[in-house]
Parts: C-alpha cells; sequence; structure tokens
C-alpha cells in the first residue's frame, strides 16, 4: 500500500518514522509527501528518513498513492480533500474539527460515496472513541467531552474575552454549549470535540465544555458517556511531541495505527 501524506511538520515526521519502522510487515511504502514552498527548506533539514519530499499536489498524485494522510491543518481538509476523493483515493484526517462545516462534511462524504473511497478518521488526542461509538449501536443518551488545559495556552483565543488567564487561581469553564459552536469558535483547539461528535451524538447533541486551569501543565481530555449499554468516564493528559508543543504526541501515533491497520491482517 503506497501512502501519501499531506505535511511534514512534528505530526508528519512522526507518522513517517513509524511507518518506516513497523509497516513492512503491513507492505507499507511512502509514496510522498507534500511539503508547501515557504516549508520546504525546513523539511529539507529535518528530513534525515530521506522521504520524498514533493512541492505540489500534482506530483503526490503522479506518485499513485492507495491513500493520502492528512497532517496539515484545516485548510489542508478544505484544499485537498475534495481532490484525493474526487481521483478515488481514500483519505485519512487528523484536524477533524474541520468537519464542523456541515458542507465540507457533505462534501467529503458525498465524494467519497460516488467515487468508491473511504474517509478515515482516527481518534486523536481522545480514549475511549472505540466505547463510544460501539455504546451507540445500543443507544446514547448524553455524550459530554471537557477540555481543560492550563491556562495561558488559551492565549489568543476568545477565551480572554471573559478569563484573565495571567491572573486565574483555579480551574474556570469559559465555555459550554454544542461541539459544532465549539468548533467553530475554536478552531485550533476543536479536534477533539468533534472526533468525540462525529463517534457519538453528532455536533448538535454533544455537549462541550473548555477549561483554563492555572494548576495543571498537560492538556487534560475528560469523555463522560451515558448509554443503554452502560456509562463510563476516561480522562487521559495528553503529552507534545518534542519539536512541536502544539501537537499532541498520541494524535500523530493515532495517524500512524491507522494507516497500518488499513493493510494489517489482524487488527485491534
Amino acid at each position: 500500500m503506497r501512502v501519501g501524506i499531506i505535511g511534514f511538520g512534528g505530526m508528519g515526521r512522526v507518522v513517517c518514522r513509524v511507518l518506516l519502522e513497523q509497516g513492512h510487515d503491513a507492505n507499507i511504502e511512502i509514496a510522498g509527501v507534500i511539503v508547501s514552498a515557504e516549508d520546504y527548506k525546513e523539511a529539507e533539514k529535518y528530513n534525515t528518513m530521506n522521504i520524498p519530499l514533493l512541492d505540489s499536489f500534482e506530483d503526490l498524485m503522479r506518485q499513485k498513492p492507495d491513500v493520502i494522510a492528512e497532517c496539515a491543518g484545516h485548510d489542508a481538509v478544505r484544499q485537498y480533500g475534495h481532490e484525493v476523493l474526487s481521483a478515488g483515493i481514500s483519505l485519512l484526517v487528523i484536524s477533524i474539527g474541520a468537519l464542523a462545516e456541515e458542507s465540507l462534511y457533505e462534501q467529503l462524504r458525498e465524494t467519497a460515496k460516488l467515487n468508491d473511497a473511504s474517509v478515515y478518521l482516527p481518534a486523536g488526542a481522545v480514549g475511549g472513541i472505540d466505547a463510544l461509538t460501539a455504546a451507540r449501536l445500543a443507544g446514547l443518551q448524553k455524550v459530554t467531552y471537557r477540555g481543560r488545559k492550563p491556562a495561558l495556552a488559551w492565549r489568543g483565543t476568545p477565551a480572554e474575552e471573559t478569563l484573565d488567564l495571567t491572573g486565574l487561581y483555579k480551574a474556570e469553564c469559559f465555555y459550554s454549549g454544542s461541539a459544532r459552536d465549539a468548533a467553530l469558535a475554536f478552531p485550533r483547539n476543536s479536534n477533539v470535540a468533534a472526533t468525540v461528535a462525529l463517534a457519538g451524538l453528532g455536533f448538535d447533541e454533544t455537549r462541550v465544555e473548555l477549561l483554563a486551569d492555572p494548576d495543571i501543565s498537560e492538556n487534560m481530555h475528560e469523555l463522560e458517556v451515558e448509554a443503554i449499554s452502560g456509562n463510563f468516564q476516561v480522562s487521559l493528559s495528553g503529552i507534545p511531541l518534542d519539536d512541536s508543543p502544539k501537537t499532541s504526541a498520541l494524535a500523530a501515533y493515532s495517524v500512524a495505527k491507522c494507516l497500518l491497520d488499513m493493510n494489517t491482517a489482524v487488527i485491534i
């Protein structure tokens, strides 16, 4: 299976490394990685693995990938998603918050159906997605995602409009509402909420709470589910990548795991 990748930042590099180290048994080959012109020289410095770096989508398509993984952010989903699926190539999306835009979600879903392709959505930085999707089959009653970050991690977001982030002495909730509104209002922090929404009750029925907490140093993801099959809670403390502090390490490995599963005989 030939894998194309969009983006060679911290996440893209982890995915490439894991595929090179563990992709032999799954017969996986990296067809190439799209890197923007402004990032190309920087990417070359990090390319100790000799990955084929490409500067255009057309170059990647000429390598005939079987699946393309997006590791570059919401804009990359908007820019390339439709083209990838129109070519009958499956697409892995890790910037799942982009799908809060209903028109984009419907476009990608319909394009995939028309061209016999699939859109893969890895669990990313949150745990319990397998249990949530299973519970959905029995019947979900309530799903709440709670995102808790260090206070100063919310700088540059609408949280600053309601909180003095530098003066907090306890955790404060600054947003409580639907997953859709959370994803649209906080696009740089929306991927986990969107993942939970698509795995469970949808964007409009999934409840989201966002908190700034001066007493923590890592991002916390908390999931609470009430279902006919049983209730459960999941709490996870995320560690960022060393060379990309805004990127969850677990999210990067989640992309690699999803790609390996596509061509593996035994999957768990």
